[in-house]
């Protein structure tokens, strides 16, 4: 008995060497770095798939404003049309308001019938009864408005997901516009694509005329149905995902108004296209390439997704699009009514 204790007493005494200690350290810090990477992948992955499942709602409401009104929510829309600053009535996302669980305040917001009467100015101006800046939306965090993958300011009232222009055209006034080839693809000498118009498409969506549009929605207030989608359903974009950091209309944190970013994407430009430089004096056409506030470039559909992003289709689906998905093919997607439906690769 006592040869066993003075055998224990000598292992317990016995402490780790310097090498052994340095082992277990590494061991340690490999298993680390094998563990880290597969929480990120394992996260991204649920934050993707509730990225998706804030399109499928958005997309049900469309669907809901449809079967009750016969046609989807304006992309923005004003009283009369045309009245833009002083008869705003907000965006698609005001409309889709009901059908998100959303009705009591679509309520709040005054005279939404009323010509001439700025509806969206006065929800935010009434200090009185909905309190200082912004008003009635001050307190609003819009539901299943945000992507978990986007880290922009959580805080800011502003939405991830864009009204689709489909190919329209979307020119920066800073003379770098690369993509306006494929808004015209019979001009540009990139063959007959289905769409054309001698009007150059009115750029950025401005017009009043559903037949000048080839996207589902625009800031101005175009009225479209399902008829509208000539080419199927499920073969024309609804909506998509977008960045506020990279397209400066998104980045005025106003998911509500007309002109709050919701309705400002066009699909000539390639998914993911980086626009993330904000220069320090403002000015739009310092490195127009990636400048946020060159139109031509930051209006896309963009993500923190790697390969690319959600969008919902006209028939209320929901797919995951690859960046590197055929350009053509991407274009046909967004035009509604190119009388050459093509379905997701």
């Amino acid at each position: 008995m006592p040869r066993i204790k003075s055998r224990l007493r000598l292992w317990l005494g016995r402490g780790f060497t310097l090498i052994e200690l340095l082992v277990v350290i590494a061991i340690i810090a490999i298993l680390i770095g094998l563990l880290v990477p597969a929480v990120q992948k394992v996260r991204e992955a649920a934050a993707r798939m509730k990225c998706s499942n804030n399109l499928k709602q958005f997309g049900l409401a469309c669907h809901s404003h449809h079967d009750v009104l016969g046609y989807f929510p304006y992309g923005g829309y004003s009283n009369p049309p045309g009245s833009w600053w002083t008869g705003n009535k907000g965006s698609w996302l005001i409309f889709s308001l009901p059908y998100l669980e959303q009705d009591n305040l679509y309520k709040l917001i005054p005279n939404l019938s009323q010509p001439n009467f700025d509806s969206i100015g006065a929800a935010l101006n009434d200090t009185a009864k909905f309190g200082p800046w912004p008003g009635l939306f001050r307190d609003v965090r819009l539901p299943y408005g945000r992507c978990p993958s986007d880290d922009y300011d959580l805080n800011a009232r502003v939405s991830n997901y864009v009204g689709s222009l489909g190919p329209q055209c979307a020119t920066g006034g800073c003379g770098y516009d690369p993509f306006q080839k494929y808004c015209h693809p019979d001009k540009s000498g990139l063959g007959d694509w289905g769409y054309s118009d001698p009007n150059e498409w009115y750029n950025h969506g401005n017009t009043l005329d559903a037949k000048d549009l080839r996207g589902m929605f625009n800031r101005l207030g175009v009225k479209l149905n399902m008829a509208s989608m000539s080419d199927g359903t499920s073969n024309t974009l609804l909506i998509g995902e977008c960045l506020p950091f990279e397209h400066d209309h998104l980045a005025q944190n106003q998911w509500w108004d007309f002109n709050g970013g919701q309705s400002h994407c066009t699909t000539i430009i390639p998914i993911n296209y980086k626009s993330n430089y904000h220069d320090q004096n403002g000015d739009r056409c310092n490195r127009p390439d990636v400048n946020y506030q060159n139109w031509s470039v930051s209006w896309g559909f963009k993500s923190r997704h790697t390969g690319g992003a959600n969008f919902v289709f006209g028939d209320g689906s929901v797919h995951f699009v690859n960046q590197a998905i055929d350009h053509k093919t991407y274009q046909l997607l967004g035009c509604r009514n190119d009388g050459q439906p093509v379905t997701l690769p």
